[in-house]
């Protein structure tokens, strides 16, 4: 029989020694490791006690490394009671020596506030570089894997992202499997719904996280070949001819609420160059479509009504871009939001010629729907620099607002027609080969209301959104791979 092992927290002593006793019930395990802080004096019997900084580091990493003799290494990532299902860690292993995985994590059982409910995970490629890449709480590595890579690690290297440099170096030499079966109970602690959980990556006071996880993602890239060095292509504006210099872009479907507010944020901008507006209304039924009309005596206002029924936000984008009366440059408003002032277009454009960039993101502020600021604040994805900025991007799930782009350039890739990820993978495929320019004063105010398409999502549509975002990475590394 194959052997395990295990790796838990130690929080506090209840805890370690129910979780103890639910891992003793496995005939697979042979040992036992608490995880305890360097000031810890509390003791388990049976236990090996080591301490460590943090679980992230990869001091603690090479730790594991060392004291795990057994076939393979379980790591419990939180401080709370854990619960294997009947036979799970043998099914486990079954699973890992079937498919010569390097780690194995599956499906589970959360425990909200005493009530379980069904938690399914996604299955890892290798565009999963994100750093919040839910893999469950319980990992089961093979232990030659594991030791393979805690070798090529450096101690102290890093402080957060130690485990996360972890899986990227098990990824570059074997598969990690997901076992979608329902393997294990966990306590879940965060009860935030999706819409609030969304912007934690950029979060100020995660700064220096990010920073780490950042140098590990780019030294994965290079190892797999799919690192891109600071060289761009040079664009020229001067591809044809165009109506106006810009066009605001704004597709809706439903928003009688906030559409008025969008239209008059637009119309409203004073620029030294021709502007207009072009609103996709895509099959509003609650009144958008009369709101819209109400602004026909302003020329500026295109307003499209498709014939086509099968347009997701990105459709609609392509058909706005493709219209006669489009401008030299497109410029993104979602029909929640408004720009922050009335200068808005104009630094938007003079960023494009300052920079030689093929499309531009601004800074946006939070706001709940009456525009008054709520946490965390100011969004200005720091993260992207001019040096390694379309590496990063294939490590975070969005690249900022509000986003324009050369038009001749989207011409040219088209909009992915969907309503979920379109704007970031135009980022990912436009970084590629051309410069994305910044704007760090705020240009946007973000609404974030119940209506939102992202305020409260269930586990099975933001598996599904993270699942498409993944994908969009996969094809976007393979494209890098194979880049001449």
């Amino acid at each position: 029989m194959k052997k395990i092992n295990a790796f838990i927290l130690f929080s506090e002593p209840e805890q370690a020694r129910r979780t103890v006793e639910e891992l003793r019930q496995s005939e697979s395990i042979s040992k036992i490791f608490l995880l305890t802080p360097e000031n810890n004096k509390e003791k388990l019997k049976g236990c090996v006690t080591i301490p460590i900084d943090t679980l992230h580091s990869s001091t603690t990493v090479k730790k594991i490394a060392l004291e795990s003799n057994a076939d393979y290494t379980l790591i419990y990532r939180k401080p709370t009671l854990l619960k294997p299902g009947h036979f799970a860690l043998e099914r486990m292993i079954r699973i890992a020596e079937d498919s010569s995985a390097g780690m194995v994590y599956s499906d589970y059982y959360a425990n909200i506030q005493g009530i379980k409910s069904d938690h399914p995970v996604i299955d890892y490629q290798e565009g999963s570089l994100r750093d919040d890449f839910n893999f469950g709480s319980l990992l089961l590595y093979r232990a030659g894997a594991l030791k393979k890579a805690a070798r090529r690690m450096k101690a102290g290297e890093y402080t957060y992202a130690g485990l996360y440099d972890l899986r990227l170096k098990v990824s570059q030499k074997y598969p990690l499997v997901h076992v979608n079966e329902f393997l294990y109970t966990e306590v879940e602690e965060d009860t935030r719904t999706s819409g609030q959980k969304i912007f934690d990556y950029v979060d100020p006071k995660n700064r220096e996280v990010q920073l780490e996880m950042e140098q590990a993602c780019t030294q994965h890239l290079k190892d797999v070949g799919a690192y891109l060095e600071p060289r761009f292509r040079n664009i020229e504006f001067n591809k044809g001819s165009f109506p106006v210099e810009a066009s605001v872009i704004i597709p809706v479907r439903n928003r009688i609420k906030t559409i008025r507010d969008a239209i008059t944020s637009v119309l409203k901008q004073k620029t030294g160059f021709p502007f207009n507006l072009i609103v996709i209304d895509n099959c509003s039924t609650d009144g958008t479509t009369e709101a819209i009309a109400e602004f026909k005596n302003d020329g500026r206002l295109i307003h499209l009504v498709p014939e086509r029924d099968d347009l997701g936000i990105g459709g609609c984008w392509n058909m706005g871009v493709h219209h006669a009366q489009c401008g030299k440059f497109a410029v993104q408003l979602d029909s929640d939001d408004v720009y922050s002032a009335e200068d808005t277009l104009q630094k938007i454009v003079d960023a494009f010629y300052e920079q030689q960039c093929a499309m531009v993101v601004g800074t946006y502020r939070m706001t709940n729907f009456n525009m008054e600021m709520i946490p965390p604040g100011i969004i200005d994805h720091r993260e992207w620099t001019p040096e390694n900025g379309r590496n990063n991007a294939l490590r975070i799930n969005g690249l900022g607002a509000p986003r324009a782009f050369y038009t001749p350039v989207l011409r040219e890739i088209k909009v992915p027609n969907t309503s979920y990820g379109e704007d970031y993978a135009l980022g990912l495929n436009i970084s590629r080969y051309y410069r994305i320019g910044r704007i760090y004063d705020v240009l946007y105010l973000c609404r974030r209301w119940e209506d939102n398409s992202d305020a409260s999502l269930d586990i099975a549509k933001m598996n599904t959104h993270n699942l498409y975002k993944d994908r969009i990475r996969t094809w976007e590394i393979q494209a890098r791979k194979n880049r001449k």
